[in-house]
């Protein structure tokens, strides 16, 4: 059995706004992620179809709060929740936030190479 903890997994993107530690658990990713400032993301995925996340990412918020947001609707989760992100969406998070999410590591890669160019073009 494959495992993984936020204490044995390396930090793979580290930010002034977010540490990321990841690892790949056969076809999917792992992430603990901890957020130190609010945050949205829906200008770093502006390059993606819809200017939207395109992976689907199920996971567990075990503190403060995100906002999801989709074409039609947006969804609040708050710490304690275990959620599933469908393709076409947009999250933004408060400062404090962290969570255990699992993605498709194929996926996964497109989102965070998206996110890569977006903070960059931010950086100037």
């Amino acid at each position: 059995m494959a495992t993984a903890s936020k204490q044995t997994t390396p930090i793979t993107m580290e930010f002034d706004i977010a540490e990321d530690r990841s690892c790949e658990l056969e076809d999917y990713t792992v992430s603990f992620v901890t957020i130190r400032q609010d945050f949205d993301l829906a200008p770093m995925l502006a390059s993606l179809p819809n200017g939207m996340c395109q992976c689907p990412h199920w996971g567990v918020l075990t503190k403060g709060s995100m906002t999801v947001r989709y074409a039609d609707h947006e969804e609040v989760i708050e710490a304690g929740a275990a959620f599933y992100m469908a393709p076409g969406h947009t999250p933004s998070v408060t400062a404090g936030t962290e969570f255990i999410q699992f993605s498709p590591t194929d996926l996964l890669a497109e989102t965070e190479a998206a996110i890569a160019r977006g903070m960059q073009a931010a950086a100037g």
